[in-house]
């Protein structure tokens, strides 16, 4: 007896795998005595499927580079941050998250480009953003692999959430702290 199952099933079932995994295995043992918004396992797993559609949706549009996007989601709010041409792609980027199945709100965080990059500054940027993000995560105060980094001619956008305002501050600080940064933006939100 040969089963068929939809593409789209399959890559669902395995991306809530990965979450149940990821989630199991991502909570610090030191949080204990820490009060932060608790989600669920189910919840999670909506969030990933929430995230996986719209980062799907954003590489579908033609008029959008979406590989410059970071896309999070915390209890079906969607965060997106990132760098594009125009305003006409800011604006069309929450078009299309608020298309997606299960958002129900949506954080539009997308800054507009400045000049051009060439090839050495976008090499340089990939560089920081590699530096803050080992720095975050080698970071005792900071504890929270949600936080997105993206750079562009050394100004630092930082997105996504965190659990308190003094990480938050904390993960500014360290992005502040790392060679080449010109400017730290900051875009995340505290969990609710």
């Amino acid at each position: 007896m040969k089963i068929r199952m939809d593409k789209r099933v399959v890559s669902t079932v395995l991306a809530g795998a990965l979450v149940i995994t990821a989630v199991g295995c991502s909570k610090p043992a030191d949080t204990v005595g820490v009060p932060v918004a608790q989600t669920t396992v189910g919840t999670d797993i909506d969030d990933s499927v929430i995230t996986s559609r719209v980062k799907s949706a954003l590489l579908a549009e033609s008029d959008i580079k979406s590989f410059d996007f970071k896309v999070e989601t915390r209890k079906g709010e969607v965060q997106l941050s990132g760098f594009v041409d125009n305003q006409d792609q800011v604006d069309r980027a929450s078009s299309v998250a608020r298309a997606v199945s299960g958002v129900k709100a949506v954080q539009n965080n997308v800054l507009l480009k400045g000049k051009a990059t060439t090839v050495g500054e976008k090499v340089d940027d990939g560089i920081i953003t590699s530096k803050i993000k080992a720095a975050l995560l080698g970071d005792a105060g900071v504890k929270s692999s949600d936080i997105a980094v993206v750079t562009r001619q050394g100004e630092v956008l930082l997105s996504g959430f965190v659990d308190s305002k003094a990480q938050m501050d904390r993960a500014m600080e360290v992005a502040r702290g790392v060679e080449g940064v010109r400017l730290v933006s900051n875009e995340m939100a505290v969990k609710k």
